[in-house]
């Protein structure tokens, strides 16, 4: 499993940027929502499938769906979004 920080280096490396503040509130939500780095880099990969670009609501909006569901793997991550249409993955 990829930490956070590792997901973003990965993440940098195919082209994509993130502004500070945008990293910010990655962080901000795994705090707030204590959620694993697991989930985190799911709802980071959700948000840019579904956004084409970062939106922080949309992310913190994930995560307190994700932890509010009992997600916990990316595999289920997969499974609710699909089965909840909540973005074309």
């Amino acid at each position: 499993m990829q930490t956070v920080e590792d997901y973003l280096h990965y993440l940098k490396g195919k082209g994509f940027q993130f502004q500070e503040d945008a990293v910010g509130f990655i962080y901000f939500g795994k705090h707030y929502t204590n959620a694993s780095d697991e989930l985190i880099n799911a709802a980071i990969e959700m948000t840019l499938k579904a956004q084409k670009s970062f939106d922080g609501s949309f992310y913190v909006l994930l995560l307190e769906t994700f932890i509010s569901n009992q997600l916990i793997t990316r595999k289920d991550v997969l499974k609710f979004m699909k089965e909840n249409e909540i973005a074309a993955i």
